[in-house]
């Protein structure tokens, strides 16, 4: 059962996670898998070769009609209409508050037609959020398509390599934050190359019910080089390293973009969206606090929820925090002061009744070799 006493939710590729040995959690009201091998085993299978992801939990909504860029403009603080047709953008939709109601990905799939991927933990405020905002004024038709799609990411140097015989489009042909529809293992999909680990990578949309069949394919494909199928441990510290924000720890409806740092998909100068009045005023007054990466000066992990402690005083708490895999040390991200963010600050994190030094460092944490 979940947190709030609902049964947890299950993907299409539930009972071959099971039959697989996985150990399954709850996550965003999910049961999902959060490791088959071993974290540190699928986080390098990633990093050197290639990983197989479950994502089928993620929300898919369809915002479609001769309005929906004009309605989409206005959700979202990216500028919608600098995408093309077989592009995709990274976004956040906020509150009048400025806050994050959560960050999303945006497909435009053809004239008028896009495709909005948001996190399962948020779906439902997601969906409640849009529809409020949504009316026949709006000339578009919205459409909560999660249970249409099922998601599978294949991650990592060798992805393309592995994922090509397989698939009747030319992948070199679709660049990063692009993508194709055509055909994987016989089956039709959406492919993007897009992903959440700093790896190369393609992200398929496809029909839930070839999801076992998809799923085995591209296991048996990968296998001669390596590829693992990779559960959530994995995916959070290959997040971390490239500082990806996590929503719920990184960002929240208390957090707006400008103090996340997501300045770069905030387009103020775009025209008006939901919560843009209060950002500029928040960009005028000056930020009070951003985000940053920092790396533990002594030993230990940092885990999401432990104290900050600047100058000997308590000021928040670790968003998001794990011992890295490629680096080997402590690494983590929390909100400072605006005046206390520069590389080099030192800071304390509170680790079991002790404080540990900790520095500011510049992100990523993880460069990938070209």
């Amino acid at each position: 059962m979940s947190n709030d006493g609902k049964p947890l939710r299950r993907t299409p590729l539930f009972e071959v996670h099971k039959q697989a040995g996985a150990r399954l959690v709850p996550f965003a009201g999910w049961e999902m898998p959060v490791q088959y091998s071993g974290i540190l085993a699928e986080h390098k299978a990633v990093r050197e070769r290639a990983g197989l992801f479950d994502v089928s939990h993620m929300g898919e909504f369809l915002v479609e009609g001769a309005g929906a860029l004009a309605f989409l403009q206005r959700m979202t603080s990216n500028d919608v209409s600098a995408i093309a047709v077989g592009q995709a953008q990274y976004s956040v939709a906020c509150l009048p508050s400025g806050g994050i109601v959560d960050d999303l990905l945006v497909y435009r799939r053809g004239e008028g037609r896009y495709l909005v991927c948001v996190n399962a933990g948020r779906l439902d405020e997601d969906w409640s959020w849009f529809q409020e905002n949504h009316s026949d004024a709006d000339d578009c038709s919205l459409s909560n398509a999660s249970d249409d799609f099922a998601q599978i990411a294949v991650q990592g140097p060798l992805a393309a390599e592995i994922l090509q015989p397989l698939c009747n489009l030319n992948l070199a042909e679709i660049k990063t934050y692009r993508f194709a529809e055509g055909q994987v293992a016989g089956v039709q999909c959406i492919v993007a190359r897009t992903g959440y680990t700093g790896e190369d990578g393609f992200e398929l949309f496809f029909a839930p019910q070839s999801a076992e069949l998809l799923w085995e394919r591209l296991l048996v494909a990968g296998e001669p080089k390596g590829m693992l199928p990779v559960g959530l441990g994995a995916r959070d510290t290959l997040r971390l390293e490239m500082k990806y924000c996590l929503y719920g720890n990184d960002i929240t409806t208390e957090t707006t973009p400008l103090e996340a740092r997501l300045s770069w998909i905030t387009k103020l100068d775009k025209g008006d969206f939901i919560g843009r009045q209060q950002l500029l005023a928040q960009r005028e007054s000056g930020v009070p606090r951003r985000l940053v990466g920092f790396v533990l000066e002594g030993r230990g992990i940092p885990r999401h929820g432990y104290s900050v402690w600047l100058d000997g005083v308590e000021y928040g708490q670790v968003t998001s925090g794990a011992m890295s895999p490629s680096l080997g040390r402590g690494i983590g991200l929390c909100y400072l002061p605006s005046g206390s963010t520069a590389v080099g600050t030192s800071f304390e994190v509170e680790i079991r009744g002790r404080r540990i030094p900790a520095e500011v460092v510049k992100t990523p944490f993880y460069k990938r070799e070209k």
